[in-house]
């Protein structure tokens, strides 16, 4: 897993929106996260007036038990028409869900979550409160793109189309984070050492 993603997207997350729209959250995604999907999800809303959620729990779902049942306990916090990424780690489920349930079919489920599992799944030294994060917005943007691509309509909030001008930025921050490296740990202790003869 690229350490420059999470670069990427630590960048995009701006202060927390306290008033939380797209996102039912059990502590899993982090507040700068959520306010990157509550941007995204305020822009879906309004162009297309389909809501998109990420709903994350704690919970533990037996098998056999639907998801469709189971968000039944958010009530009128799901507005519909709706297309929602579901996510339960503790019981390692993911699933794009949707009201009406063929409101999902004009979409590709497998490519949206395929998002968040690659990551989630991914074996590397980030947190997994990192790896959600990543995720949630990954497959999050995917799904808003699609729905507006199905509407023949463009975000502009989206990872793809605001992802160019960070990229360069993070470009820049590698540069300049290892030309400080290469100062404190290697030239800076020479210049120190020839000093004190």
């Amino acid at each position: 897993m690229s350490r420059a993603r999470f670069l990427i997207l630590a960048l995009l997350f701006p202060l927390f929106f306290l008033n939380a729209q797209s996102l039912i959250n059990d502590h899993i995604v982090s507040p700068k996260a959520a306010d990157f999907i509550e941007k995204m999800g305020n822009e879906l809303t309004k162009k297309t007036k389909i809501n998109g959620y990420v709903i994350t729990t704690n919970d533990t779902i037996k098998r056999g038990v639907s998801v469709y049942d189971y968000v039944k306990k958010y009530g009128d916090s799901l507005k519909e028409p709706y297309v929602a990424i579901f996510f339960a780690p503790n019981s390692k489920r993911i699933h794009l869900i949707s009201k009406p349930k063929d409101l999902k079919n004009s979409l590709d489920e497998g490519e949206i979550l395929d998002y968040a599992i690659k990551v989630i799944a991914s074996e590397d030294k980030n947190s997994n409160q990192s790896k959600y994060d990543v995720g949630m917005v990954q497959a999050y943007s995917e799904m808003a793109d699609e729905i507006a691509k199905s509407r023949d309509i463009k975000l502009d909030t989206t990872i793809k189309n605001s992802g160019g001008w960070v990229l360069k930025i993070v470009n820049t921050l590698i540069i300049v984070g290892s030309l400080i490296v290469i100062w404190v740990y290697f030239i800076r202790p020479i210049i120190m050492k020839r000093r004190g003869r």
